[in-house]
């Protein structure tokens, strides 16, 4: 193979993990030590922000909801959607409030979370679950003055999701 051609994979490959964040260590503000992963699903999807007025009366685009796919070995498994709500194939299903957060790896990229559950339903593998985290986010965020208040925008984004539970 040609020296140029080794030089440009070899940057290719640099630039590609500098933007990925490693799973491990996870920011403190999203750890949860104790607790053991019951599974990883990656989500494509988008969030979607609604223009709505400001405190100060401008229109300013505000996030109302996510709206994803739930994959595993790149088959759908399930939805995630607002409250914030993930659903499995299975019928398990859980609802979560944000512990803690830290910044995505990009201006870009909507934040990192730790979510506690607060209900689940369901004898699925989401079952057992007590803390959802969010990491390894692209893409997602959203901000600024908006032209048409109740107009929406979906913003694409990615997100692996750890369901994790005590012991």
């Amino acid at each position: 193979m040609p020296p140029l051609r080794i030089a440009a994979i070899t940057l290719l490959l640099l630039a590609s993990s500098a933007t990925t964040r490693a799973a491990e260590p996870l920011p403190e503000a999203i750890g949860a030590p104790g607790q053991s992963v019951v599974v990883t699903l990656h989500a494509e999807g988008a969030q979607v922000y609604e223009c709505k007025a400001g405190a100060d009366g401008k229109a300013i685009w505000s996030f109302r909801e996510p709206i994803a796919t739930l994959l595993a070995d790149g088959k759908t498994v399930g939805r995630h959607y607002a409250g914030p709500n993930w659903e499995h194939s299975d019928s398990s299903a859980v609802a979560a409030k944000v512990a803690g957060n830290a910044p995505g790896a990009t201006a870009n990229d909507i934040p990192w979370l730790k979510l506690e559950v607060t209900s689940r339903r369901g004898s699925g593998v989401l079952a057992d679950v007590t803390t959802v985290q969010r990491i390894n986010t692209k893409g997602g965020k959203h901000e600024g003055a908006c032209e048409t208040v109740g107009s929406f925008l979906n913003v694409p984004y990615s997100a692996d999701y750890v369901f994790l539970r005590k012991g």
